[in-house]
């Protein structure tokens, strides 16, 4: 009979076959939100089990599969195989409504481009706050222009290929007159003060008329 403390004597606890130490670290780490060093796998594992290799086994298992086990530092975790990334992007449409201070703001500076913050303020009679054209640049529906060589050099305001490319427009030569802008609910449907029935003069005196020559871009 064998006594305690032979060499040749099994251990009281022997180690699970490598195949169920696998099946282990891989049911582990799929539980797991945060990757799992080898350490702290064999914390969990049985007395005698080899994380390190199971783990090398796991990741032979899962090369070429949806789902690839992957080095996270000094610990390993479950991630989804690089080709296959796009599947899990989503695209979100926030509906985000425009203030009535934005979007004169935004027509002013669409149909006076380039346009600094006190022509916008002196257009619409009332100050700009500074969220209205923070927005508006988050946005990428205004961008900035050039400095005006006027003292003070102060920037400019236009509208950018993201404004553009968001109404589906070619240039800002292909902005909508001021029946579109009503359709839209741009502005009330109602013409200024001695308007009269000319839709084109109405644009020119509510938008600036003439082109001042000066580039936009």
């Amino acid at each position: 009979m064998a006594e305690p403390g032979d060499d040749d004597a099994p251990g009281l606890f022997e180690a699970p076959p490598l195949s169920e130490q696998e099946r282990m670290v891989e049911a582990i780490l799929f539980a797991s939100a945060d990757p799992v060093s080898v350490a702290d796998l064999n914390a969990r594992m049985p007395h005698g089990c080899d994380a390190a290799q199971a783990l090398e086994l796991l990741a032979r298992r899962y090369e070429g599969r949806g789902v690839a086990l992957r080095r996270v530092g000094a610990a390993w975790a479950f991630r989804t195989a690089s080709d296959l990334g796009f599947l899990m992007q989503r695209d979100v449409t926030e509906t985000r409504k425009l203030s009535r201070a934005a979007i004169e703001t935004l027509a002013i500076v669409a149909y006076h481009q380039p346009v600094t913050r006190a022509e916008i303020e002196e257009i619409r009679g009332v100050s700009v706050s500074r969220g209205t054209v923070d927005q508006l640049l988050e946005l990428e529906w205004i961008g900035f222009g050039r400095r005006r060589n006027t003292p003070g050099r102060p920037v400019t305001y236009v509208v950018p290929q993201g404004f553009l490319d968001h109404f589906g427009l070619s240039s800002a030569k292909d902005l909508p007159g001021l029946k579109d802008l009503r359709a839209a609910g741009l502005l009330e449907n109602r013409p200024p003060p001695d308007a009269g029935d000319d839709d084109d003069e109405a644009q020119d005196d509510m938008f600036g008329g003439e082109d001042d020559g000066e580039d936009g871009r």
